[in-house]
């Protein structure tokens, strides 16, 4: 019998993935083992410096567990909890979030330590980065404060410890702290709880308010040995004479008795349901004690998942980069169901799904622009999940998601970006979800009245949100047109006429921000007067028109039209002028309070933020797809590198990561919902992408070296392609994507009036 799944895999409702045969990969026709292992080249300490904000420690691929040292740190640069700055360790958590601009999670931490009678008050050890390592789903530290050596790596829900302790010491034992009342940053525990079920097992929960303003964790955790005594209680108050602590922030203290050589292993299940949700998920995923075979299981796990885009390049610190980059962004969306599929909704109920797995963690304005597109393309069988997850959260609270978190709505960022990638799903055949559905959920976000929207539809219809009556008006207009574009093309595929034309009449309300006396979007005033004082570099964080960004960044946000945008500007020949100019400014953001996130500056255009990544891809839209080469090969080879600086912005859930493989292999989704991918330059030989049905895509940039950097021609199975833009049906099919490299650039090859990529406004 054929799954579900299996049918998504294979075969999707819109065909593009039925193809007869297999077709060898570029790999097996040249001859190179294929039998090489991708793993090794995995390196999570790549963003844990700078502002990439990633963790170092052991997770699956969309794995619930992540589990990661904490430093104990507050800040923006210990959003995950660690930085590699850091000199000391306060001990290993089992949720973290990558790259994000906001710190949360770290929940149930534990500490290994050697206690005497009493309970420590501070457990931080002294760490040195000689003595630590991280791989795949795996993380290992010495603490010098004990000559502790701790290990960690996971399942899919459970993280698996394992301690050495190697220097005994007059008067203390081997012992474990279990600390709920550690927080970092917005963080904070409302209620936890800690049980002492047995010798060889405690539980609880952990219940905290933050970014996620109820957000709550239950853990069962076992260990190896039996526990010899104990302490419990809570801010300085601890008993041996209690096997139950209930408080703000309960404390537990395990002592055990080991022999000389012999580690201490401790797995931590955790849900969102219930304890015995946790104790479900540790007795189906880790009944045993076999560390050595976990942890090959997980670096397994993820060798499968790499497996997917094999890249030839003799640059072994590109395929560190490339690796590392796949590797971060296939950390989440994350698992959020038991075992049993149970998990806690967006309306605090428990709620049962037999047929998706409930994923969170959906970062999406940032991840709508390339992360969703990617996993179209390498992880297709995994949409669907994703699509049901947010339309369950849709049915449980209201609204699809705008950045949801352990069942919570967060509201961060502006745009309601689930729709983009519900919509690219729908239209690629990647979902079962009802189109039906989809559409009134859609809608339901698009006709709110909140986040400025009531600005949008009648009776308050102005075309545009006014400067003065919404922050971050400029961001929101552009960003809902083009959310709301993508809705017009889901209505006239259900041939809903009135939808797609209201719909279709909103995308283009990007066109009444933009002032052509200054050739950039900027605020308009209820009474259609400009806001001024004006200047396209001053970015005020949260308080301006304009959402981590200024104007410069901004004014390219019409993905879905950008003939339209170049119409404004005055034409192709202006349109590449002014793209030349953004990058040609100098690097400096106006603005006493200007946002951190404007990083990874070349000139104005700002790689380490979201609204940039689509800009040098725009070139091909006016006849210079040449150029955009130019530019892609100089943010690929100057703004990602190996070593924990790597990344010049925060990782944010893969977006980072996910415009690094598009771009690496030569081609980048500028509008995630269409379909299409516009072409900039190939970095890597040789791509071999599996798209499932024992089919490939392989792209083969023959000629390429640093001298050659330029496409001279390009060939699409084996036709001579005269246009800067594939599809997702040509990836889809299966197939080959040849391109000729040169010392410069052909400037006729794609640059006709034909060969752009398509927009809303028709040529």
């Amino acid at each position: 019998m054929i799954s579900r799944r299996d049918m998504l895999k294979g075969a999707a409702a819109s065909g593009l993935w039925l193809t007869a045969g297999r077709r060898a990969s570029l790999f097996e026709q040249s001859g190179q083992p294929t039998g090489e292992r991708l793993a090794p080249y995995v390196d999570p300490f790549i963003g844990t410096g700078g502002h990439g904000h990633t963790f170092p420690g052991a997770s699956l691929p969309s794995g619930m567990v992540q589990l990661s040292p904490d430093s104990g740190k507050q800040g923006w640069d210990w959003c995950a909890g660690y930085h590699y700055t850091d000199t000391a360790i306060a001990g290993f958590s089992h949720t973290h979030l990558s790259g994000t601009g906001i710190g949360d999670l770290c929940d149930i931490l534990v500490t290994p330590t050697l206690a005497g009678a009493d309970m420590p008050a501070d457990v931080t050890s002294p760490f040195s980065h000689d003595r630590e390592k991280a791989s795949a789903g795996y993380y290992s530290v010495d603490l010098q404060a004990f000559d502790i050596k701790a290990e960690m790596t996971a399942t899919r829900r459970v993280g698996v410890h394992r301690y050495a302790f190697r220097r005994p010491a007059a008067g203390r034992q081997p012992a474990l702290v279990f600390d709920l009342g550690f927080a970092i940053n917005s963080d904070a525990p409302v209620d936890t709880q800690i049980t002492m079920e047995g010798p060889t097992t405690i539980s609880g929960f952990r219940i905290s308010k933050g970014w996620a303003a109820d957000q709550r964790v239950y853990f069962v955790a076992r260990f190896s040995s039996a526990v010899q005594s104990w302490l419990l209680g809570s801010e300085g108050e601890y008993t041996a004479e209690r096997r139950q602590v209930q408080a703000k922030k309960a404390r537990g203290l395990f002592r055990f008795t080991l022999r000389p050589g012999e580690p201490l292993l401790v797995k931590v299940a955790i849900s969102s349901v219930s304890v015995e949700g946790a104790r479900k998920n540790l007795d189906r995923e880790m009944s045993g004690w076999e560390f050595d075979a976990v942890r090959r299981d997980a670096e397994e796990a993820w060798e499968r998942k790499l497996q997917r885009v094999r890249i030839e390049t003799p640059d072994k610190a590109r395929k560190t980069v490339f690796y590392t980059a796949m590797y971060h962004a296939l950390l989440a969306p994350t698992v959020f169901c038991d075992v049993d599929r149970a998990y806690r909704g967006a309306d605090g109920k428990v709620q049962t799904s037999a047929l998706f797995q409930n994923h969170t963690v959906f970062s999406l304005w940032d991840t709508f622009r390339a992360l969703h597109p990617l996993l179209t393309v390498i992880q297709a069988e995994r949409v669907d999940d994703l699509v049901q997850s947010m339309m369950a959260f849709y049915r449980e609270g209201g609204l699809l998601p705008v950045w949801s978190l352990w069942g919570n709505e967060t509201n961060t960022m502006v745009g309601y970006h689930a729709v983009p990638v519900i919509v690219d799903a729908v239209m690629k055949g990647l979902t079962t979800a009802s189109r039906g559905d989809v559409l009134d959920a859609v809608k339901k976000s698009a006709l709110q009245d909140a986040r400025g929207l009531k600005w949008l539809k009648p009776p308050e219809t102005r075309g545009y949100i006014p400067a003065d009556q919404e922050v971050e008006s400029v961001s929101k207009t552009l960003e809902y047109a083009f959310d709301d574009w993508c809705i017009s093309q889901l209505a006239g595929k259900l041939e809903r006429t009135a939808d797609r034309r209201f719909f279709e009449a909103r995308a283009g309300t990007y066109k009444n921000l933009f002032d052509p006396s200054t050739g950039f979007m900027r605020g308009r005033m209820s009474d259609g007067s400009w806001k001024t004082p004006f200047s396209p570099k001053f970015s005020q964080h949260r308080q301006d028109e304009y959402t981590e960004g200024n104007g410069w960044q901004y004014t390219w946000s019409v993905m879905h039209d950008v003939r339209g945008l170049m119409g404004l500007v005055g034409g192709p020949d202006a349109f590449v002028k002014k793209i030349d100019e953004l990058f040609d400014q100098p690097s400096v953001v106006e603005g006493t309070n200007a946002s951190p996130d404007i990083s990874g500056l070349i000139g104005q255009y700002a790689h380490g933020n979201e609204p940039s990544h689509h800009i040098a891809y725009l070139y091909g839209y006016a006849g210079a797809p040449w150029k955009a080469a130019s530019r892609v090969n100089q943010i690929l080879t100057s703004l990602y590198s190996t070593g924990p600086e790597g990344l010049c912005g925060n990782e944010d859930c893969g977006q980072m990561s996910a415009w690094y493989l598009f771009s690496a292999m030569g081609f980048y989704p500028v509008n995630p919902a269409e379909g299409v991918y516009v072409i900039g330059t190939p970095h890597l030989d040789k791509v071999s992408i599996d798209i499932g049905g024992q089919r490939t895509f392989d792209i083969d940039a023959a000629g390429l070296s640093p001298v050659n950097r330029h496409i001279t021609a390009a060939t699409l199975n084996g036709k001579p392609l005269d246009r800067c833009w594939i599809t997702h049906a040509d990836i889809a099919a299966g197939g080959s994507l040849k391109f000729t490299m040169g010392a410069e650039p052909n400037r006729a090859w794609a640059s006709g009036p034909d060969a752009a990529p398509p927009s809303q406004t028709p040529r």
